[in-house]
C-alpha cells in the first residue's frame, strides 16, 4: 500500500507491506530507513528497491514492513539534513504503529539509514531490535568536509532550495550529532545484527567492528568480497531474512 505521512509539516512518501495472512499470535514490525544516494536520481542505491524488500519481508517472512523515502529523496518534500533524516525515521516508527498493529518493533537500515537505525533505535527503549547494513560508526568524513557534502547533495537532487539550509553552521554541526558506535552502547543489550562487505569501498568494514565492540554482543557478519551496496546482494539479503525470521520466531515463543 503506498501512503504518505508528515514530519516537521514535510509530506514523505511511503510503502507499507503486510503479510497476507497472520502466520501465529504476534505481528512484528518493521521499519526500513535507506541510505544516502549514490548519484543522481539515486542510482544503486536508489530508494525504488526498498518497497519490493518490504513486500518481500511481509510475504516471506510475515512482518509488517514499512519503507519510506527521507526528506529530499524521490518523491519526498524537503530538503537533506542528518537530524532531519533522524526525524524521519522516528515519524515512520510513529506511522507504522499507527498504520498497523505491532507487537514489536525492529529497524533494518542501510548505510547512512543503517546509522540512523542504531540511533533511534538506543533512543527509544521499546524497539525490539535493530539490523544495520555498511553502516558509518559516525560521520566524522562529512563533518570535515561539509561544505563538499553540501555540493554533493545538491547534485543528488537531495538538497533543492538554493536557499537551504538558512543556517549553514547548525547543518553542519548535525553531522557531528550522530554516532552509532556511542549509540550501540546504549542499545545494548538488545538484539544488533551488522552486515559489511569485505570490500566495502566506501565505509572501512573497520567501522562496523567498532560499533559491534561498542555494543558488546552484537552479531557481525562480514559478507566476503562484498561492496558498499549490500541491498543488491543476494547473500547479504539472506542473512537479514534469516534474522527476520528468528526475531519472529522469538517474538511468538514470547506470547505463546
Amino acid at each position: 500500500m503506498d501512503s504518505r505521512f508528515s514530519v516537521d509539516g514535510i509530506e514523505l512518501e511511503a510503502h507499507l507491506a503486510r503479510p497476507r495472512q497472520n502466520r501465529g499470535t504476534a505481528q512484528p514490525g518493521l521499519v526500513i530507513a535507506h541510505g544516502f544516494p549514490a548519484e543522481a536520481g539515486g542510482g544503486i542505491n536508489s530508494t525504488s528497491s526498498f518497497p519490493g524488500l518490504a513486500d518481500r519481508v511481509a510475504t516471506e517472512c510475515g512482518w509488517a514492513a514499512l519503507a519510506y523515502s527521507s526528506r529530499g529523496i524521490a518523491q519526498s518534500a524537503g530538503d537533506f539534513s542528518l537530524e532531519g533524516w533522524l526525524r524521519d525515521l522516528k515519524g515512520a516508527i510513529a506511522y507504522l504503529r499507527e498504520s498497523a498493529y505491532c507487537d514489536g518493533v525492529w529497524l533494518l537500515g542501510f548505510g547512512t539509514g543503517g546509522a540512523l537505525a542504531v540511533e533511534a533505535g538506543a533512543a527509544d527503549e521499546s524497539i525490539r531490535g535493530v539490523c544495520a547494513v555498511a553502516l558509518p560508526a559516525d560521520f566524522s568524513d562529512w563533518a570535515r568536509s561539509p561544505r563538499k557534502l553540501l555540493v554533493l547533495a545538491r547534485e543528488m537532487g537531495a538538497i533543492r532550495d538554493s536557499d537551504f539550509p538558512e543556517d549553514f553552521s547548525d547543518w553542519s554541526q548535525q553531522l557531528r550529532s550522530v554516532d552509532a558506535s556511542k549509540a550501540a552502547v546504549r542499545l545494548s543489550p538488545r538484539e544488533l545484527l551488522l552486515i559489511h562487505g569485505s570490500d566495502d569501498e566506501v565505509v572501512p568494514v573497520l567501522d562496523a567492528r567498532a560499533v559491534a565492540d561498542a555494543h558488546g554482543a552484537a552479531d557481525l557478519r562480514i559478507i566476503d568480497g562484498a561492496s558498499h551496496h549490500l541491498r543488491h546482494d543476494p547473500r547479504a539479503i539472506a542473512v537479514v531474512l534469516g534474522w527476520l525470521d528468528r526475531q519472529r520466531n522469538r517474538l511468538l515463543s514470547e506470547v505463546a
